[in-house]
């Protein structure tokens, strides 16, 4: 889901870029105020996380590529805000180190996996987990809150591809950016997520989630806010 440079229009990444810009403002306003140190080295560890399970891309036909994001599990570990900030870190460096994402792109790809993911996720999980604190019904949650927020995400990225046929074309009708037109982009977006990594990142939360209730339940955010 690393957008590249070239494939979206300024007209798409700008207002990206000023939406991503207005969710970090806040995320680390909010961090200073409730995130107490000791969490620090957990944010740290959360950040490495979603670095190395996002170093798994995996080429699909289509054209595009996918992989897990981890930003469910670290929404529902130390809540959606401070996610924002642990894989936006992650986005922004495999962009500007490693060439992962373009430059222009990363607002989008910050929107994408740092802001959409991470609330997706992290409400799906308090709704479907109700007033449950153990048993299945929560690792349900899990698993559909690390499904449906990656799947989602992926559903939004294809949409942006797929609009830049419609708002970026030369004068003889070309497409000047990303050329696969929606009926292309969210097909292949949208079932590789829903069949393969989407399923890969549910299994994911689950597994993280059972490990944190069994050894540090007081951490889960998700969990204790009531």
């Amino acid at each position: 889901m690393h957008i590249p440079d070239g494939y979206l229009s300024p007209q798409t990444y700008v207002p990206l870029y000023g939406a991503s810009f207005i969710f970090w403002a806040v995320a680390l306003k909010k961090f200073k105020k409730d995130m107490s140190a000791k969490y620090i080295p957990y944010l740290a560890m959360a950040s490495a996380f979603s670095f190395l399970i996002q170093m798994f891309n995996i080429p699909i036909p289509g054209g595009t590529t996918g992989h897990a994001v981890g930003a469910g599990i670290i929404a529902i570990l130390l809540g959606p805000w401070t996610a924002v900030i642990a894989v936006s870190v992650v986005l922004i460096i495999q962009a500007v180190v490693f060439g992962d994402g373009g430059i222009t792109a990363i607002g989008a790809n910050c929107f994408n996996m740092a802001v959409v993911m991470p609330f997706v996720s992290y409400w799906i999980f308090k709704v479907v987990k109700g007033n449950s604190k153990g048993g299945m019904r929560l690792y349900t949650a899990a698993f559909l809150s690390g499904w449906l927020g990656l799947s989602i995400a992926a559903l939004i990225t294809a949409v942006e591809f797929g609009i830049q046929p419609l708002i970026a074309m030369s004068s003889d009708g070309r497409p000047l950016y990303a050329p696969y037109p929606l009926s292309v982009a969210v097909p292949v977006m949208a079932l590789e997520h829903l069949l393969l990594f989407g399923i890969v990142e549910g299994i994911v939360t689950v597994l993280l989630l059972k490990y944190f209730i069994k050894h540090e339940p007081d951490l889960i955010y998700a969990v204790k806010e009531y």
